[in-house]
């Protein structure tokens, strides 16, 4: 009897260690859905880019919120940025320090650190596993199949739709596009492919809320600008919360 009391025992415990650990990543998500980006931390990003309009900027944020779950939902493993300009407003919030570190806290439980955006480049086997969990993850989020991608998640699409200059340039599919131009083309299918590196790490990763792995490594709730959020066709088939309404 006591055999079987402590069975019971263990696992309810176990269960219910399940459902913390699950509510907890929920809660986790919903506060970098929700996070409340600070004032005025479009303004550098506009400055630097002129062409860049508020829409523009929300839209970015997107982007940078989508980064943010591939890292979440990865496990808090370690992902590499695809984005020039998503990199780019990371670094302006970094830079409101206190502000990052309540985030960081509250999605993940520690601090992110930052690192540079990047391509697949041979013999990058940390980074291009970075990229892979990413792009696994962000295909996931807008329910893309990241094997077989027919379209790009935001975050890999982001330089390209705004014409960013210096942007890393991703198409889903590369067969029939030319990639002799002096504008470098990326491949949403070369995800799956080894021939960068001579491997795969990163890509197919399941889900986890439990990893250590570094990730390199108060808000309300709000949209980027104060109003409502767009459209799903603007923001790559996903809503475009956002942040730091400035201008």
């Amino acid at each position: 009897m006591k055999i079987l009391l402590t069975v019971l025992l263990i696992a309810t415990s176990l269960a219910l260690l399940v459902m913390w650990r699950r509510q907890q990543a929920l809660r986790r998500e919903a506060w970098i859905r929700s996070f409340e980006f600070p004032h005025g931390l479009f303004a550098p990003l506009r400055e630097r880019h002129a062409d860049l309009s508020l829409k523009d900027c929300q839209l970015v944020a997107h982007a940078l919120r989508q980064f943010f779950l591939a890292h979440l939902h990865s496990g808090r493993k370690y992902v590499s940025m695809p984005s020039q300009i998503a990199d780019e407003l990371w670094h302006e919030f970094i830079l409101h320090t206190r502000n990052y570190e309540v985030f960081c806290r509250k999605a993940f439980g520690r601090f992110m650190h930052h690192t540079p955006a990047v391509t697949l480049a041979g013999g990058a086997r940390q980074s291009n596993a970075g990229l892979r969990r990413c792009f696994w993850f962000a295909c996931r989020d807008e329910n893309i199949n990241p094997r077989q991608p027919t379209r790009l998640p935001l975050l890999f699409a982001i330089d390209a739709k705004l014409k960013v200059a210096g942007g890393h340039v991703y198409v889903a599919d590369c067969r029939g596009v030319s990639r002799d131009g002096a504008t470098v083309i990326h491949c949403g299918g070369e995800f799956s492919s080894a021939s960068h590196d001579g491997g795969t790490d990163g890509f197919g990763d399941t889900r986890s809320g439990s990893s250590d792995a570094g990730g390199d490594s108060s808000g309300s709730s709000s949209d980027d600008s104060g109003g409502s959020s767009g459209d799903s066709s603007g923001c790559g088939g996903g809503g475009c919360g956002g942040g730091g309404g400035g201008d």
